[in-house]
């Protein structure tokens, strides 16, 4: 198996009925003892055997199942969550080493939780709730300590901060980000009669305002003068390469297409391009 992705779980796990048949059968699934799944792992690791790495992954299903329904309060298919889970023990198996002292299960519980975290981070909100390292680890935390305190107060804050060693600042802000809710920007609604409050109905559309439109063109004219200013202060040469490798309009000519006009080389032409756009550059910025 040279991937996770080598070992497929053949079960369909679509649909109710598909998926309390998967569970069925992965909580049927035999359970291995600890010197056959040392046996089990050896016959992979070094004959990379895939019937032993799938056995193995066939008796530790029943295992992922659990953690997944730790995480079915993020609002998220408990299928989509296995699903993720699945592959955690699969990179679990392809990285246990069966000569150490440790059950696959206890080692595999940490990759199972890394995939179902990722996932739901992922998918959880449209808009990304958690992006630093801090704010991963306020997102699980800290929607356990709202259930139990409901809205922080100041020496909940802190206290929180202290215990995971962040800033009470990243501790309100992901407070703020929690408490908000997905709005679809047009306000799609099956009922027509109710208002729904969503950003197209308050939101201004300033692209053809004609002040807006005057202000784009102004810039645009100042930026075309100080071009042309810059383009006249080079050399007919130079500012006859730059023109066509960076102005015209039609196809951009190439440095040896100049080169064969000019009669020197390719990289010749490329130095002299280099040095004057270096010119303009400092002209433009003056």
């Amino acid at each position: 198996m040279t991937n996770h992705q080598a070992l497929t779980i053949p079960t369909n796990l679509s649909g109710g009925a598909g998926l309390a048949a998967y569970i069925q059968a992965a909580n049927e699934a035999p359970i291995v003892t600890a010197d056959e799944e040392k046996a089990l792992a050896r016959r992979y690791h070094e004959h990379g055997d895939l019937d032993a790495a799938r056995e193995l992954v066939m008796s530790h299903l029943r295992h992922v199942i659990r953690v997944a329904r730790g995480y079915m309060g993020y609002g998220l298919p408990l299928a989509d969550l296995i699903q993720e889970g699945n592959i955690g023990l699969m990179k679990a198996v392809k990285r246990f080493d069966p000569e150490r002292d440790i059950r696959l299960v206890s080692f595999a519980v940490h990759w199972i939780r890394a995939e179902i975290y990722d996932f739901v981070l992922r998918n959880w909100r449209i808009v990304k709730v958690a992006t630093t390292k801090s704010q991963r680890k306020l997102f699980f935390n800290l929607r356990k300590s709202r259930n139990r305190l409901g809205w922080m107060n100041n020496g909940e804050v802190h206290e929180l901060a202290d215990d995971l060693h962040v800033s009470a600042h990243d501790v309100r802000e992901m407070e703020s980000r929690l408490s908000g809710i997905d709005v679809p920007f047009d306000g799609a609604d099956d009922n027509d009669d109710s208002p729904v409050l969503a950003p197209s109905n308050y939101l201004a559309d300033n692209r053809y305002a004609p002040d807006r439109i005057l202000d784009h063109e102004d810039s645009t004219d100042t930026q075309r003068d100080q071009v042309a200013h810059a383009l006249d202060a080079l050399d007919p040469r130079s500012k006859d390469i730059i023109q066509r490798r960076w102005l015209n309009e039609d196809q951009k000519t190439t440095l040896h297409e100049l080169a064969g006009e000019y009669g020197v080389s390719a990289e010749r032409i490329r130095q002299i391009e280099s040095r004057a756009l270096a010119k303009m550059k400092t002209s433009l910025a003056a």
